[in-house]
């Protein structure tokens, strides 16, 4: 049985000197296994560690000879076994839970000399280098030819950089790295995400820059991303729009979506409310969306869109008189905050209310409204901008919506009276 951890050993003596550990372990090989006693030709179970700068190890006898355990924080990986002879504590720390806790049960078992067939027992021989070597935490791919086919990845990896390999699609064998933080596949060729990239659930940065992508699914908007991605960045792909549930990633903090096909942003952006680099740069918006004067941020580039020069005057007329049954008890669910779903009502009216429009009346609209575009300064939503236009501006349409007639006739003469054309 071996467990790799880190590993400190404590004399007992030291208080008694005033002194006390260093209270920093070394990677180590921990094995339980039988070895023969010169002295007395019979087996006894030790327990030997192992480490970079001693790597036959030293071996610690366990039969009658464990004085205490202290496992309160084994869920965190860590635990000390106190031993009589030689009177030292053996600090176990970073050591997987379940791992750790299946050891000290067989160590348990050897201290009291009960019958040890049953278990995995190891051969107490040298170990190699890398088996106490530090578990590797960042690794670059910047070529084809280095890319791992035979070997895996290791599964400590906290950041992974794979550029410049080809890469068609999303190699599986990454998508089990559980530890991973940081996922960096800029400069590839691929064209669609696994929707497993969600089960990595330490994820908080998500690189793509100039791949071949055409959509940003809807399963990744609902994954665990949700709650750890704070950097993702799309940018230099082939993507013409994002998904409604694109902005459940309400954690996001830096979001790059330049040099793609973007006809529109999301239509909820303003949900995300931790946004604060926003990089949209040479795609074809043409309008903002109405939720886009409720973000806060620091940085903004909106360079090189086709948008539109708005004129109030100028509007979308989608409205009849009556409305529909159906649009006014929409706007009830709405605006009363009724709950609803799939199980209860037809999932076409689902998709319908997650983009119902906020009327200047503070109204709900679904299907039926009236539809402008009106300037704003980006300054009112973010610190720095980046000029929208070789002439200076630093100005950008925004649409806005009205649920009837009469709110859309206010606003006109409201406007009038400001000025605004």
């Amino acid at each position: 049985m071996k467990l790799q951890c880190c590993v400190e050993v404590v004399s007992h003596l030291l208080p008694t000197y005033g002194m006390r550990g260093r209270g920093k372990g070394v990677r180590a090989l921990v094995s339980i296994g039988k070895h023969m006693d010169k002295s007395s030709q019979h087996s006894h179970v030790y327990m030997m560690v192992c480490t970079a700068k001693d790597r036959t190890g030293n071996k610690y006898k366990l039969k009658d000879n464990i004085e205490k355990f202290f496992t309160w924080f084994v869920e965190e990986g860590k635990a000390t076994v106190r031993l009589k002879e030689p009177a030292v504590d053996i600090c176990l720390s970073k050591a997987d839970a379940n791992s750790l806790k299946s050891f000290l049960a067989a160590a348990r078992l050897a201290d009291r000399g009960g019958d040890t067939h049953s278990l995995p027992l190891s051969t107490l021989t040298p170990v190699r280098a890398r088996d106490v070597e530090q578990p590797k935490k960042k690794l670059a791919i910047m070529s084809k030819k280095d890319y791992p086919l035979t070997s895996s990845f290791p599964h400590t990896l906290e950041q992974l950089q794979v550029s410049y390999c080809r890469l068609s699609r999303v190699d599986m064998r990454m998508l089990s790295l559980k530890a991973l933080r940081r996922l960096d596949l800029s400069n590839n060729h691929i064209k669609k995400l696994p929707a497993t990239i969600g089960d990595l659930s330490c994820l908080s940065e998500l690189v793509l820059h100039n791949n071949h992508l055409e959509a940003f699914s809807e399963a990744l908007c609902l994954s665990t991303l949700q709650r750890t991605l704070q950097v993702l960045d799309l940018s230099q792909n082939r993507l013409q729009s994002l998904p409604v549930q694109f902005c459940q990633l309400r954690e996001l903090v830096h979001l790059k979506l330049d040099n793609n096909k973007l006809v529109c942003l999301p239509f909820h952006v303003g949900r995300l409310t931790k946004l604060r680099f926003l990089f949209a740069a040479h795609n074809q918006l043409t309008v903002l969306p109405c939720d886009f004067r409720k973000l806060s941020l620091e940085n903004l580039d909106l360079f090189g869109n086709p948008f539109v020069h708005p004129n109030p005057l100028d509007h979308t007329m989608q409205l009849t008189f009556p409305l529909p049954l159906q649009e006014i008890a929409s706007r009830a669910v709405a605006e009363l905050r009724i709950p609803y779903g799939p199980h209860l009502i037809p999932a076409h009216l689902c998709r319908d209310l997650e983009v119902a429009k906020l009327c200047e009346c503070g109204c709900i609209c679904i299907n039926f409204y009236i539809k402008t575009a009106v300037r704003m300064n980006l300054h009112q939503v973010s610190h720095t901008v980046v000029l929208v236009d070789g002439m200076g501006g630093t100005d950008a349409p925004v649409q806005r919506y009205f649920c009837s007639l009469s709110c859309y006739s206010e606003f006109l003469d409201n406007s009038l009276q400001r000025g605004i054309r």
